[in-house]
């Protein structure tokens, strides 16, 4: 029996696969069937399965195996050749895993001994059978006087959950921590460098997913500087690696034989609901520890049935900030007044005159003590001469609040002026290589227990539920646009209607008072359906109303939510669910007006699952218009990167237009050299030698750019 991808196959014959299932219930097997719609019978007659004969599939495949190995093994003694005499280290990259396993075997036939080490990353959350074969493996490194290493960090999985909260798809802070940062540190000790520069022989395979597809055999250390990558066995498919496997005895990791598909953390967000449900059947004392610690963190108060339900739906794999981790409070806080920008720092970790050491920037500050912390003060237009270094300088405080000595910064310091005593950060002799501020938000705890802006109980703050059960509907557009001022007199709406109505026109910034605004004025001129007029009311509403903000921050483009799923996304936010219902069902009546139609928002399919969608932006424009609000809710920062549009994961109080409309580099490369072309006077944008920049007027507002619409207009 042959299995890939949950599909079955009996000698070349599909004959069952897996659907559904979660964590806590198993998938469905489906029998194939035959043209005559009868379930497929392996071997007729009722005959036993006949298992491989493993000899016989050796031989049969022996010329194609050796091709492929004297292949791969000529490739890794080229690049060992090349750099030999360049790098200071080589080592292979070892998991425990089948492809792993494959690569250190043909690694030691391409190349001399003591030419490279082993270097096994333990995160601590390994399947325990992966942990048998590390110790048969690394006896035969004994034996083969190959040096063996365990690169762990001194945090165990259980600290760092709780101190981080468990990871998700969006945080995914345990690969740091975890995996890269040990692996760093254990090579540094063995070079004795800190600034050493390597070659991970890795096992990585094309045919594991689309993204590893697009992998190149070799990275120069462009990516991560120093650290050069050679994806070996990049192109071998899974029949290859147990062929392989098989014709050289290699020892296989006893989880593939239980129907791990793969080998990797036993508990992971990137896990499939079908992987969840083999793990806690197989090793159900580590994986309910998870789950515990899953429970444990969350702040909110589950029933039995409503975690379990949160857990089906892995919600806590959605999670994308500190919001709902118990006992998390927002310590870093930021305002902008009277041309002074004030930082207040709460109860914080560790001490910001280390972490100001990394900025080389002259900026005059006052640093005052209060209760429980301090604050910063510094000129706002100090900030803007330089908004590179104005990122920095905030997340000099961002670290102070929080670093707990993860080092994943003392491993991102090439120069090695980072450390820790008593758990303490310690700088010395900086090079301001900006190095340890190369992560998000500048810290990986910062990031993972942040706390988004205008969502804390200072203040009031509007409700994501914005219309009820009273989402607007084409109908109640038409004759707002029809009837302009008079809108408001000749509508039949029900007053709540009206009341949910008015929150939505008001928010797309077409009415104020029940007035019929300019904005909406130029809607009309444009045509209010067309999808140029939806593009520049939805970057309104983005802006102004928290349902639009949720749903472009948490539905990706061209994902398929269930709706249920949805609504357990929107608990997770401490939505009810009753309130969760009615912003999922609101995206329905949302997408039926021109902003789906036109614009293509997004759509709900026939079995009611919510997709957004990339938009139709047919006029340049509109993503300007977009650029100015995005910029104007940054503080007025108007210079930055596309990479910096394009990253979701920096916390700031706008929202890029790549995300509002889903576009990416290659969309937003040509126009925005197109608008700096045509629009000098508002924006400049260039890409040379790998250098981007974006610089927004500084005399130019939004308003200035819907002007541009309304010349289009008076001169037609």
């Amino acid at each position: 029996m042959w299995a890939e991808a949950n599909h079955y196959y009996y000698r070349g014959t599909l004959v069952a696969k897996l659907k559904g299932g979660n964590i806590y219930t198993p998938p469905e097997i489906i029998i194939s069937e035959d043209e005559n719609g009868n379930p497929v019978k392996p071997e007729m007659n009722g005959n036993y399965l006949r298992p491989v004969d493993i000899t016989a599939m050796v031989e049969a495949n022996q010329e194609m195996i050796e091709i492929i190995e004297q292949t791969t093994v000529k490739k890794i003694l080229a690049i060992y050749t090349k750099y030999k005499n360049k790098l200071d280290c080589f080592h292979v990259a070892f998991s425990g895993g089948k492809d792993s396993c494959v690569l250190l075997d043909l690694v030691k036939k391409a190349l001399p001994k003591g030419s490279f080490v082993v270097v096994f990353g333990d995160t601590g959350m390994e399947f325990p059978d992966t942990y048998e074969v590390i110790e048969k493996i690394k006896q035969q490194c004994i034996e083969d006087e190959i040096p063996f290493y365990t690169a762990k960090s001194h945090l165990d999985p259980k600290q760092s959950w709780e101190l981080f909260g468990p990871p998700s798809r969006v945080l995914r802070w345990c690969c740091s921590v975890h995996k890269s940062t040990p692996q760093i540190l254990k090579l540094r000790e063995i070079t004795g460098k800190n600034d050493y520069t390597g070659l991970a022989f890795v096992g990585v395979r094309a045919h594991e997913s689309a993204t590893r597809a697009e992998y190149d055999y070799f990275n120069d250390g462009k990516k991560i500087k120093g650290q050069y990558n050679h994806n070996s066995i990049l192109e071998w498919t899974s029949a290859e690696i147990w062929l392989y496997m098989y014709a050289n005895d290699i020892f296989i990791n006893e989880a593939y034989r239980r129907g791990s598909s793969r080998v990797g953390c036993v508990c992971c967000p990137m896990a499939g609901n079908i992987g969840e449900y083999k793990n806690k059947v197989l090793y159900p004392e580590i994986i309910n520890q998870f789950i515990k610690l899953i429970r444990n963190t969350n702040s909110k108060t589950f029933t039995d049935v409503l975690f379990e339900e949160f857990m089906v739906h892995g919600a806590w794999k959605t999670r994308a900030d500190g919001k709902f981790i118990k006992g998390v409070a927002k310590k870093y806080y930021e305002e902008t007044k009277d041309g002074k920008t004030l930082i207040t720092i709460k109860n914080p970790l560790s001490d910001w005159r280390e972490w100001i050491k990394t900025l080389n920037w002259d900026i005059p500050i006052n640093v005052n003590p209060i209760e429980d912390g301090y604050t910063v003060s510094v000129s706002e237009s100090d900030l803007k001469t330089n908004p590179s270094m104005a990122k920095i300088f905030r997340q000099i405080f961002k670290k102070a609040v929080s670093c707990s000595a993860c080092t994943v910064c003392m491993a991102n310091c090439k120069n090695g002026c980072i450390t820790f005593e008593n758990m303490k950060v310690r700088i010395n002799d900086c090079r301001h290589c900006l190095g340890c501020h190369n992560l998000p938000n500048g810290c990986l705890l910062y990031d993972s227990l942040k706390i988004p802006k205008g969502e804390t109980t200072m203040g009031k703050v509007r409700s994501i539920n914005s219309f009820q059960t009273h989402a607007p509907k084409y109908d109640w557009m038409k004759s707002f646009f029809d009837n302009k001022e008079d809108f408001f007199d000749v509508n039949t709406l029900a007053k709540p209607q009206q009341t949910k109505f008015n929150v939505f026109l008001e928010d797309a910034k077409l009415s104020k008072s029940k007035t019929f605004s300019h904005f909406a004025e130029l809607l009309c001129s444009l045509g209010w359906e067309t999808g140029t007029a939806m593009g520049l009311m939805l970057v309104n509403l983005v802006s102004n109303n928290p349902q639009f903000e949720w749903y472009i921050k948490n539905l990706d483009i061209g994902q398929v939510y269930m709706r249920t799923n949805v609504i357990v996304m929107l608990m997770n936010n401490e939505i009810g669910d009753t309130q969760a219902g009615h912003i999922a069902s609101a995206f329905k009546r949302l997408v039926e007006t021109p902003l789906g139609t036109s614009l293509h928002f997004g759509h709900v399919t026939n079995e009611g699952d919510i997709v957004r969608t990339k938009c139709s932006v047919s006029d340049p424009r509109v993503v300007l218009y977009g650029l100015f609000k995005f910029a104007e809710k940054c503080n007025d920062y108007k210079e930055f990167t596309l990479a910096t549009l394009l990253n979701d994961s920096i916390e700031r109080d706008g929202i890029s237009p790549t995300r509002i409309f889903g576009l990416d580099r290659d969309d937003m490369m040509p126009m925005l050299l197109g608008l700096s072309a045509k629009y000098p006077e508002f924006i400049t944008a260039s890409f040379t030698h790998d250098l981007e920049k974006i610089t927004l007027a500084e005399d130019k507002s939004s308003q200035d750019v819907l002007a541009l619409f309304k010349g289009d207009i008076t001169n037609g």
